[in-house]
């Protein structure tokens, strides 16, 4: 069995669009600082990194699924050509009614991903930016960490607080002992 760490995509790789909006081009896709460097240590810990995002904007008609499919390709390539790999990519494209399986906070997308990849889930973690996103960690038997920025008050204990990925990665290597420093001597590399 393999382990995982699933990340959600907006707020967590890349700059999160203001409240009511949505990256809905790559033209507004703006990774986060450290977000490569962590998916990389990640990676060289041995975990599978795998998005699993809520996509409302497919439903609402801002973006087609072979467009936003173009959208993660790219993100793909990018974070590949600076040694990050991530090995997959799920997306809930529902509105928020009638529920879903798929739509964090539920577990579907995590449990695919498991399926598909032989993940072990008590062996993964969930890392997101809302409590939609510790809550499906939660719910699929991860272990989570939460990027809380500073004026926000979570509903849902995580397993761990964060500023970022990166700070995020360099947390879960150094509880799970497999620790390849993303940073030296006070400085990010």
């Amino acid at each position: 069995m393999n382990r995982a760490v699933f990340l959600d995509r907006d707020g967590v790789i890349n700059e999160k669009a203001p409240e009511g909006r949505y990256v809905t081009s790559w033209q507004d896709f703006r990774f986060l600082p450290g977000a490569a460097r962590a998916i990389a240590s990640l990676q060289r810990a041995g975990f599978r990194v795998i998005v699993a995002s809520n996509q409302r904007c497919v439903a609402k008609g801002l973006i087609t699924i072979a467009a936003l499919d173009s959208m993660h390709q790219k993100m793909r390539e990018e974070l590949a050509a600076a040694g990050a790999i991530i090995h997959a990519v799920y997306y809930c494209p529902h509105e928020n009614e009638p529920s879903c399986g798929c739509r964090k906070p539920a577990p579907g997308m995590l449990t695919a991903a498991a399926r598909d990849h032989q993940i072990d889930l008590a062996a993964s973690w969930m890392i997101g930016d809302s409590d939609a996103d510790v809550e499906a960690g939660v719910n699929a038997g991860c272990k989570t960490a939460r990027i809380l920025r500073k004026s926000e008050a979570p509903k849902i204990p995580a397993d761990l607080v964060a500023s970022s990925l990166l700070d995020a990665a360099d947390q879960i290597l150094l509880l799970e002992k497999s620790f390849v420093p993303a940073r030296r001597h006070g400085v990010v590399v």
